[in-house]
């Protein structure tokens, strides 16, 4: 079981930045793989952000065609934490962004598919002002 805790959310205007982190707790963290995915008011939930786990200390990223550039997903296993770090937001970016978890690490293919992951947070609101 693995248990997820989202924070870092809040109001920011457009340009700017925020960090959002995902506490998880279970002792198979380090051998998951993790997402962010985010939804926005009547639309459907999407994939933003995924990284995975070697079994070493090489990690592959994936994400979005919409947060290229701007977003970096990253995981440090000693804290149990993953983060995701916005930059240039834009007022499209607003939206509920939850964490979610795998294990084990699904298909390059699949990592940014929802029904991939097993385990859910909670959530946390980033709003983007124009």
């Amino acid at each position: 079981q693995v248990q997820l805790v989202e924070s870092g959310g809040g109001l920011v205007q457009a340009g700017g930045s925020l960090r959002l982190s995902c506490a998880a707790s279970g002792r198979t963290f380090s051998r998951c793989a993790m997402g962010w995915f985010r939804q926005a008011p009547g639309k459907e939930r999407e994939f933003v952000a995924a990284i995975s786990w070697s079994g070493g200390i090489i990690y592959y990223t994936y994400y979005a065609d919409s947060v290229k550039g701007r977003f970096t997903i990253s995981r440090d296993n000693a804290k149990n934490t993953v983060y995701l770090q916005m930059n240039s937001l834009k007022p499209e970016d607003t939206a509920v962004y939850y964490c979610a978890a795998v294990s084990p690490v699904p298909s390059a293919q699949a990592m940014g598919v929802i029904r991939s992951y097993d385990y859910w947070g909670q959530g946390t609101q980033v709003t983007v002002s124009s």
